[in-house]
């Protein structure tokens, strides 16, 4: 896992040197006109979805949803995708479930694209078109360096189809994000000390809003995936929504915040949250963090900054329970549902 998290800098950087190929092959592969797009995905890649909806979202003017597979796969629901496109999402290329799905909006009038590190998969098989991350081979069962690699192609997808001047980044702050991840993995001590605030948790909330609800999920996965640890990520909204009545006297908070729109809910939540006497750690830009991004970075590209902070949080709390985070008990690399 170390070793793939470290990779990372570079991986992206390869990806997002072939941003020009990619966007005329996503140019090609949109329906015209787009009426809307459709992501399926699972696990961590499902959380890369979440941060694609937004952005897509945000960039093109359509509306963008995240499928349910089981409406497909188990119940044989028919649904009119003409004018959509249909983005199916998998690290291996190779869950059953995101396959017969993508299949089955495709014959449903649906243009298909894969995002796969595999482009010899059954996914980019099944796909009108394919990009490939392009990472390399993960043999740490917790994704990493595939998962920033996903949040990379779903920014390169919103410069492709986004209108001029919604894509909420600009091309120099993409180009900027590998160095980011550089400097937060040159800066691991604050992550290193955050997990061992929280090794003697029993259960931990992982809370965000805007962009970076993703990062919260993927966050709280990573925790699970590797400190077998009850960590529920939570949008600062939802969270407020009936889940804050179980807040209580030194139960373990992560909220992420970053400089934009979201930042000021976030501060309001964080002192609601420690009024209830909740141990709040801060990951974000700021005098205020404990866990610091760089500061220069766009909220919508702040996600996949804080996705590694997470890696990092996972990968020294596993560490100091005295666990191994390559190989979680009972977790195999590709789940197949």
């Amino acid at each position: 896992m170390a070793t793939e998290m470290a990779e990372q800098p570079a991986r992206l950087h390869r990806l997002i040197e072939r941003f020009d190929a990619i966007v005329k092959r996503l140019v090609a592969v949109a329906p015209v006109p787009l009426t809307g797009i459709t992501i399926v995905a699972r696990g961590s890649s499902d959380h890369a979805a979440v941060y694609g909806r937004y952005l897509l979202e945000a960039a093109t003017g359509k509306p963008v949803s995240l499928a349910a597979p089981s409406l497909h796969t188990l119940y044989g629901v028919e649904v009119d995708y003409t004018g959509q496109l249909v983005i199916a999402v998998s690290q291996s290329g190779a869950t059953p479930e995101i396959v017969r799905t993508l299949e089955a909006l495709q014959s449903a009038g649906g243009r298909g694209l894969a995002i796969t590190n595999d482009s010899h998969s059954a996914l980019a098989r099944a796909a009108d078109d394919t990009v490939e991350l392009a990472v390399g081979a993960e043999l740490a069962v917790p994704a990493t360096k595939t998962v920033t690699a996903e949040f990379t192609a779903f920014a390169i997808t919103a410069c492709a189809l986004g209108r001029v001047g919604e894509v909420p980044f600009t091309r120099d702050e993409l180009d900027a994000v590998p160095g980011w991840v550089q400097a937060v993995l040159d800066d691991p001590a604050p992550a290193a000390a955050a997990a061992e605030e929280l090794a003697g948790a029993a259960q931990l909330i992982i809370v965000a809003r805007g962009y970076l609800f993703a990062a919260a999920l993927e966050t709280a996965l990573k925790i699970k995936e590797t400190c077998a640890l009850l960590a529920d990520g939570y949008s600062a909204a939802d969270l407020r929504h009936g889940p804050i009545a179980a807040v209580t006297r030194g139960l373990s908070v992560v909220a992420l915040c970053a400089a934009g729109p979201a930042r000021a809910d976030m501060a309001s939540l964080v002192h609601e949250l420690r009024a209830r006497q909740a141990s709040v750690l801060i990951v974000g830009c700021g005098d205020s963090a404990d866990v610091p991004l760089p500061g220069a970075a766009p909220e919508a590209l702040a996600p996949i900054l804080a996705v590694v902070r997470g890696q990092q949080l996972a990968y020294h709390l596993a560490t100091a329970l005295g666990l191994d985070p390559d190989s979680p008990a009972g977790l195999t690399k590709v789940t197949a549902t």
